[in-house]
């Protein structure tokens, strides 16, 4: 499914990805459409426009559906700090509007596949970023700050599981387990998922 305000943009998407064989594309929807178009027809792969007030709203209606399809952002922006929230919120994919048309279809079927896509240019400063903390251990101190529900979620997010798969695991809302990573971000006074997952490796006895 194409999630984007702009008619222009969804009917091009919507060509490119058609275009394709083995990919059929469901809908094409405005943002303020998308919960409820995605409830109706549970597609595999969403491709969502942030760059609109109503993205968020979006990722919280998706917390609530029975079953999440892989959701990819769509951005003009090439900053890994709007990268690193959006796949802490459970986005499967970031990737930039300036993205080569032919490159959607593999983008697609990797997203289907349970690959975490994102463009050239965002994962190297991504990749940037987590080598210049590579080095640095977690401070155990500001473990001490997390709940015990919290630190469940942060154990299992070091074990490499999805937000997905932590909410089966821990019988939780897909929507609740997104707060819960959003708020051990900031009592760990981190940015991304990768820095938590190295706190989640400490010692259990470093959270209350």
């Amino acid at each position: 499914m194409v999630v984007d305000d702009e008619p222009l943009i969804r009917a091009g998407l919507r060509q490119v990805l058609d275009a394709a064989d083995d990919i059929k594309t469901a809908a094409a929807v405005p943002v303020e459409e998308a919960v409820a178009a995605i409830g109706e027809t549970q597609p595999q792969v969403v491709l969502l426009d942030c760059c609109t007030t109503d993205a968020p709203l979006v990722s919280a209606g998706l917390g609530r559906l029975t079953v999440v399809p892989a959701v990819c952002v769509l951005s003009r922006s090439a900053d890994p700090r709007y990268a690193a929230l959006a796949l802490a919120s459970g986005a499967a994919g970031y990737v930039l509007k300036s993205t080569d048309p032919g490159r959607l279809p593999p983008l697609v079927r990797f997203l289907a596949d349970g690959w975490t896509m994102m463009s050239a240019e965002v994962s190297h400063a991504v990749v940037t970023g987590f080598l210049d903390h590579a080095g640095r251990e977690p401070d155990a101190a500001l473990i001490s700050r997390l709940t015990r529900r919290e630190h469940d979620v942060l154990v299992l997010l070091a074990g490499g599981l999805s937000n997905a798969d932590i909410a089966r695991r821990l019988h939780l809302g897909h929507g609740t387990v997104k707060d819960h990573v959003s708020t051990i971000l900031a009592k760990l006074e981190v940015t991304g998922r990768i820095q938590a997952e190295r706190a989640g490796l400490l010692p259990r006895d470093s959270a209350r």
